[in-house]
């Protein structure tokens, strides 16, 4: 198996030989209740998502700021959700000297419907296009993530696999192999799943 090489836009790069599934909900035990944490298939936190105070004094003022953690409650990402309906994502949980990983738009927003467009920061061969794509309903928790038309990525209610008793509430997030880091596409949903508002 090839490592990753550093020429990859995408930070945290890696390869995987199998699918791995993320449970999400907000009501995990050794969590803050409200707070969304995804945690393996042992039930071990792996991520979680904090919403915090946007900096009064950055310009233009966001709407929004969500920290993604990991296990050990270190900062991956910081994401910043503006009034046109578009998102920043950056490295770590500083508002000075920020590094850009990704910028979201939103192309579509119905009822039931959503889709995004994620250009990476890395320097772009050319303009035109974008990285991934993002289409689902954000009510359903129901999602594909695409990088052309390859699946990268999807999202679905546990209550709709059939499971006895599973609270609406509850999701699985299913990330293919692939070369695109695992925070970064937990991030990516935690923006599709504001992308109603």
């Amino acid at each position: 198996m090839e490592s990753a090489t550093s020429e990859s836009p995408y930070p945290g790069s890696g390869n995987w030989e199998i699918p791995i599934d993320l449970f999400g909900s907000k009501k995990h035990a050794g969590v803050s209740r409200g707070v969304l944490a995804f945690t393996d298939e042992s039930g071990n936190i792996v991520f979680r998502v904090n919403r915090h105070p946007p900096n009064p004094n950055s310009s233009p003022l966001p709407k929004d700021k969500k920290l993604l953690l990991d296990a050990s409650g270190n900062t991956l990402f910081s994401i910043y959700r503006y009034h046109n309906g578009s998102w920043k994502c950056y490295k770590g949980n500083s508002d000075e000297n920020k590094e850009l990983v990704f910028s979201v738009q939103r192309t579509l927003k119905t009822l039931t419907r959503v889709e995004l467009e994620v250009l990476f920061a890395a320097e772009r061969s050319n303009d035109e296009g974008c990285d991934l794509k993002v289409k689902g309903s954000p009510f359903q928790r129901s999602c594909c993530i695409y990088k052309d038309a390859d699946l990268v990525a999807q999202s679905s209610l546990m209550y709709k696999l059939h499971q006895m008793f599973v609270s609406r509430s509850k999701f699985r997030l299913t990330i293919f192999p692939g070369t695109i880091d695992h925070a970064l596409i937990v991030a990516l949903f935690v923006i599709f799943l504001s992308g109603r508002k």
